[in-house]
């Protein structure tokens, strides 16, 4: 029998949004394992350069914002797919968040006050600093927002904040067992125990027992390839959850490309770049973006920067590069000390990966996927659909916040938000609930892990991993991207078919019982493919285009008939997923015009009443559990009406 481990509160993944769980849980006494992937402090989290959003209305440019604006920003960039009672709780406690961050230790930029020089619409303006707000935390500007609410350190924000919140974690006692993969859950009955984990070091099976259970793993986004996110977000903690055959995924096929990854690396450089005045020019460095957007030009929200990009470059507009064509970011007019400081990794990694100064030379980018809206579907106390003592939060859930487009600095800010709140849900079902070890339980799900690897050591030899990997990227990049369309889409579906056949026809000839790396991906691989699938199903059912779901032959956001979420399950023993669908949520704000983008629209053909007389019963039935406050307790109704002009 292998090592059996128990805890209070078990938690996969040790990014920001696991890593602030994690603390909730131990400041009340419990006892919390965080398992991970590398060294906490290697976490995707520490990439996050920009911000996190934060109603605070300390900087000049913030003046009058609170967090009904933060609130209705984050509908309307969602396109109306987000939640809005989780959009509003998330937006009233966001500034709370960020206080407790800079008392932890975060050093946030702050206000200087007096005359300050910024770059805003092409122009260069001074701005008075109120001197009565200095030294408090500032922010900066960043795309589909009405006030600057980004609080930043430089661009080094989620490095600063991740190490300050592992520091936390290091005082308050949570143990932290790394290079650990959960290769499944153990679950029973609709409840979830633990995990089944092996060692990155020796191969080594264990099992986890706890009262709570958390998947924090981040994003999916190496599936596509060519992708902003690290090399370790390729969807295990999705995936173990999809693999139960009852835990559904919400809105699989919301993925977003991110408009400036630089080329040929696909490396992020920040919004912040625009946000502090960065231009995006094309092939003649004419400054392309206010002949599309005039209003919000570069700081639209990012799914209409990225089509807008795409589409100057199929004008013809792109600079032709050994790499594809790609449009330029000019950051030159900011100067030395603006980059130096401020946007002081943007430089480095300019300077380092791809051989650019940008104090001198433009920087050639393209959009590139970058984040995934989609996840494990959880209700607003992060609770997973159909599987009880299991949470989620951060991007690996779809809590549901950002619906088909998440707004810049908005999802780092969820990153704690949703820690800080689903830690406290977290923290009561452990203290409510016995831990349940069993041996044989332990046994029955190792002895099925050891069965996927023995299959995998037998398997045939027709396939590679990376063969497989190469041609889910394609498909992907090919037919789900920005632009899709259903004829792109049916072949997408039609190709995953073909790739889950052939996922099973590999054979791992490395036996070696330590680091294998061979089988460490051959494991995770099929699981990729699903969560593939499930994007490319999604995405060739729903038709219409709302967000970053953008399809040539469907152009208009349907509220009529699409003003839902798509849920995928994968049923034991299944070759394909099956998608249904439930309501977005409560509905206060009624869809309208996002104010850029265009677009045609389709009004819902029910009344707001009737469609939110069934939000709850339609959600239950897709299995969502109890809230430990009532539907629609943080929603303010009305609000918005109120404190919006």
């Amino acid at each position: 029998m292998s090592n059996i481990y128990t805890s209070d509160v078990l938690v996969i993944g040790a990014g920001l949004a696991g890593e602030r769980i994690a603390v909730a849980a131990a400041k009340e006494g419990l006892k919390v394992i965080i398992l991970s992937l590398v060294p906490p402090k290697r976490s995707h989290s520490a990439a996050a350069q920009g911000g996190m959003q934060a109603a605070l209305g300390n900087a000049a440019k913030g003046k009058g914002d609170n967090a009904t604006v933060h609130w209705l920003d984050t509908v309307k960039g969602s396109d109306w797919g987000a939640d809005q009672e989780v959009a509003r709780i998330f937006a009233d406690n966001s500034p709370i968040a960020m206080r407790e961050m800079a008392h932890y230790g975060v050093p946030w930029n702050r206000v200087k006050g007096g005359p300050a020089e910024y770059f805003i619409k092409g122009k260069k303006v001074t701005v008075e600093e109120d001197a009565a707000k200095e030294g408090l935390i500032t922010a900066r500007a960043f795309g589909g927002t009405a006030k600057w609410r980004t609080c930043y350190t430089a661009d080094g924000t989620g490095h600063s904040v991740l190490y300050t919140m592992d520091n936390m974690a290091i005082q308050l006692g949570v143990t932290v067992h790394d290079r650990m993969e959960a290769l499944g859950l153990i679950h029973a009955d609709g409840v979830c125990k633990g995990a089944v984990v092996r060692s990155l070091r020796n191969g080594s099976l264990s099992s986890y027992f706890a009262r709570a259970t958390v998947i924090a793993t981040g994003g999916y986004g190496r599936i596509y390839g060519h992708s902003t996110n690290a090399v370790i977000n390729e969807g295990t903690g999705v995936s173990i959850a999809l693999d139960t055959g009852i835990i559904p995924l919400g809105n699989m096929e919301a993925v977003q490309f991110h408009p400036t990854g630089i080329v040929p690396t696909d490396i992020l450089v920040t919004e912040g770049c625009r946000g502090d005045g960065g231009y995006l020019l094309d092939v003649d460095e004419y400054r392309f973006m206010p002949d599309y957007e005039p209003e919000k030009q570069e700081l639209a929200s990012r799914d209409v920067v990225s089509r807008r990009m795409k589409e100057h470059m199929l004008k013809g507009k792109g600079v032709h590069s050994p790499y594809g064509d790609h449009l330029w970011l000019d950051l030159r007019h900011l100067g030395a000390k603006h980059l130096h400081t401020k946007l002081r990794e943007v430089y480095d990694i300019c300077k380092y990966f791809i051989g650019i100064d940008p104090i001198t030379e433009l920087v050639p980018v393209r959009p590139t996927q970058h984040y995934s809206m989609g996840g494990i579907r959880v209700n607003k106390d992060g609770h997973v659909y159909n599987m009880k003592g299991l949470f989620s939060a951060g991007e690996a859930a779809c809590w549901d916040l950002h619906g088909f487009n998440r707004l810049g600095g908005n999802s780092l800010a969820e990153t704690i938000v949703a820690g800080m709140v689903v830690g406290k849900q977290v923290t009561a079902f452990a203290k409510a609930n016995p831990v349940e070890v069993s041996t044989s339980l332990a046994r029955q799900f190792e002895e099925r892990q050891q069965k996927r690897i023995d299959a995998l050591y037998a398997g045939s030899g027709r396939e590679s991993v990376v063969g497989i990997k190469r041609d889910m990227a394609e498909i992907l990049s090919d037919k789900v991207g920005i632009f899709r369309t259903g004829e792109g889409l049916k072949e997408a579906v039609a190709e995953f078919s073909k790739l889950i056949r052939r996922a099973d026809e590999i054979k791992v000839r490395s036996t070696i019982p330590g680091r294998n790396m061979e089988l460490t991906e051959a494991l995770k691989l099929k699981g990729m493919v699903k969560l593939g699938f499930c994007i490319a199903a999604g995405a060739e059912a729903r038709k219409e285009s709302r967000g970053a779901h953008t399809r040539d032959d469907f152009p208009a956001r349907d509220d009529a008939g699409w003003l839902n979420r798509t849920l995928a399950r994968w049923p034991e023993g299944a070759e394909q997923p099956e998608l249904s669908y439930e309501p977005v949520g409560t509905i206060d704000m009624p869809p309208g015009d996002r104010g850029y983008g265009g677009g045609q629209m389709i009004p819902m053909s029910i009344s707001v009443e009737d469609y939110n007389a069934t939000v709850d019963e339609l959600q239950k039935k897709n299995g969502k559990h109890e809230t430990m406050e009532p539907i629609n307790t943080g929603l303010k109704p009305g609000l918005w009406k109120k404190e919006v002009k």
